[in-house]
């Protein structure tokens, strides 16, 4: 897989404006970054861009929209549980005039079982699920369950369809409608708390809409799920997509990866092997080298990434290297504010990944254009 150079973007607003001049000339963009790296900040800088006054042209899906969305669990009766919505927001401009229930059902039927009613005098949404149960003679009969609390999952796809539901009112463009303002999307990991058989859904569904021959809207993606990313490469085939990292130094680098779907454990062990040989060893890389493990070892069949760690002399099981990647991955080690690697935790790095590819081989043409296009 051909790597391109990596372009540096001083900043997150630096970064967003790019990704609108990127717009000018393609109608999607599809970003894949590591969790941490700030890709929902980018997605607030993206839409701050298009703000002019009261004016908006971006509609997007992040974390914050998610916030729009809060429980009221009747912790007094434990029986009246909804789902209220901030009505302030004008995410739900439209919500009491184009019959967004009949909308959003149509959607979340693909993906749950449950279904909800949204009522507009108090912003609340409440949930209910059909089940089995039994009459006054022991028959099996359906009965609804009204008022229940979904999971975390089902919830996360409630919000998800109420977006996309809303996407397709913008994507109608009908004159007068609540959101003829739109001009962009921004969806950043819609897929949180789903299982891998609906992210390939979500991603189907989400082309679907946006390959509509009518759509004039401009749209990014932004995702650190890599099964995600690659079926969205498929579907989008003239799309651009790009690479994104964070340096050491807070400034953002992006890379343009292939037209072939995205193997991104590949382009990662090239950015670590660069870092490796360039000394410039922070903590998150012991994240990033989990990462190749996991999915190495999952491709190879085995049950875990410490089946791939090459037993030493000092250590035969394999227990410190271990515990070690597991301690940087779980400890207190902030993206944000990468902090070098200590001599020792250096050298074990390097010895885990040197022997890596020893026992795995790994195109080295992959490490050839790294170093390439880092000397262009």
């Amino acid at each position: 897989m051909a790597l391109s150079p990596t372009t540096p973007h001083a900043d997150l607003p630096a970064l967003a404006a790019h990704l609108r001049e990127v717009l000018d000339t393609k109608k999607c963009v599809l970003l894949y970054a590591y969790n941490g790296t700030g890709k929902t900040r980018l997605s607030m800088e993206f839409k701050d861009i298009g703000k002019q006054g009261d004016a908006r042209d971006t509609l997007y899906f992040n974390a914050f929209t998610e916030d729009l969305f809060s429980w009221d669990n009747d912790l007094e009766g434990d029986a009246d549980r909804k789902l209220r919505l901030n009505a302030n927001s004008r995410f739900f401009a439209g919500l009491d005039q184009l019959e967004m229930d009949n909308r959003i059902r149509r959607l979340l039927v693909r993906y749950a079982d449950f279904d909800f009613r949204i009522d507009t005098t108090d912003w609340v949404v409440t949930f209910s699920r059909e089940e089995q149960g039994t009459d006054d003679e022991g028959n099996v009969v359906p009965v609804t369950r009204d008022n229940i609390k979904v999971s975390r999952g089902e919830e996360n796809i409630f919000i998800w369809c109420f977006f996309l539901a809303i996407a397709q009112v913008a994507v109608d463009a009908e004159e007068g409608n609540p959101y003829e303002w739109v001009r962009c999307l921004y969806i950043d990991d819609p897929i949180s708390s789903l299982d891998e058989h609906n992210a390939i859904k979500v991603a189907c569904h989400l082309s679907e809409m946006l390959k509509r021959e009518d759509n004039n809207l401009k749209t990014v993606v932004s995702t650190h799920h890599p099964l995600f990313f690659n079926v969205l490469c498929n579907e989008f085939g003239k799309a651009r997509k790009l690479f994104l990292t964070k340096a050491a130094d807070g400034s953002y680098l992006v890379r343009e990866t292939s037209d072939t779907p995205f193997f991104h454990h590949v382009a990662i062990l090239a950015e670590l092997q660069k870092a490796a040989d360039s000394g410039e060893l922070y903590t998150y890389h012991f994240n990033m080298l989990r990462a190749v493990l996991e999915k190495t070892s999952s491709f190879h069949g085995f049950k875990g990434f410490t089946a791939l760690i090459r037993r030493e002399d000092d250590d035969p099981d394999g227990v410190v290297y271990g515990r070690l990647l597991n301690i940087m991955n779980h400890g207190n080690y902030s993206l944000y504010e990468p902090v070098e690697m200590v001599p020792e935790n250096k050298e074990a790095f390097r010895r885990i990944l040197a022997n890596l590819r020893a026992q795995y081989t790994f195109n080295p043409e992959i490490f050839e254009d790294t170093q390439q296009a880092d000397a262009a």
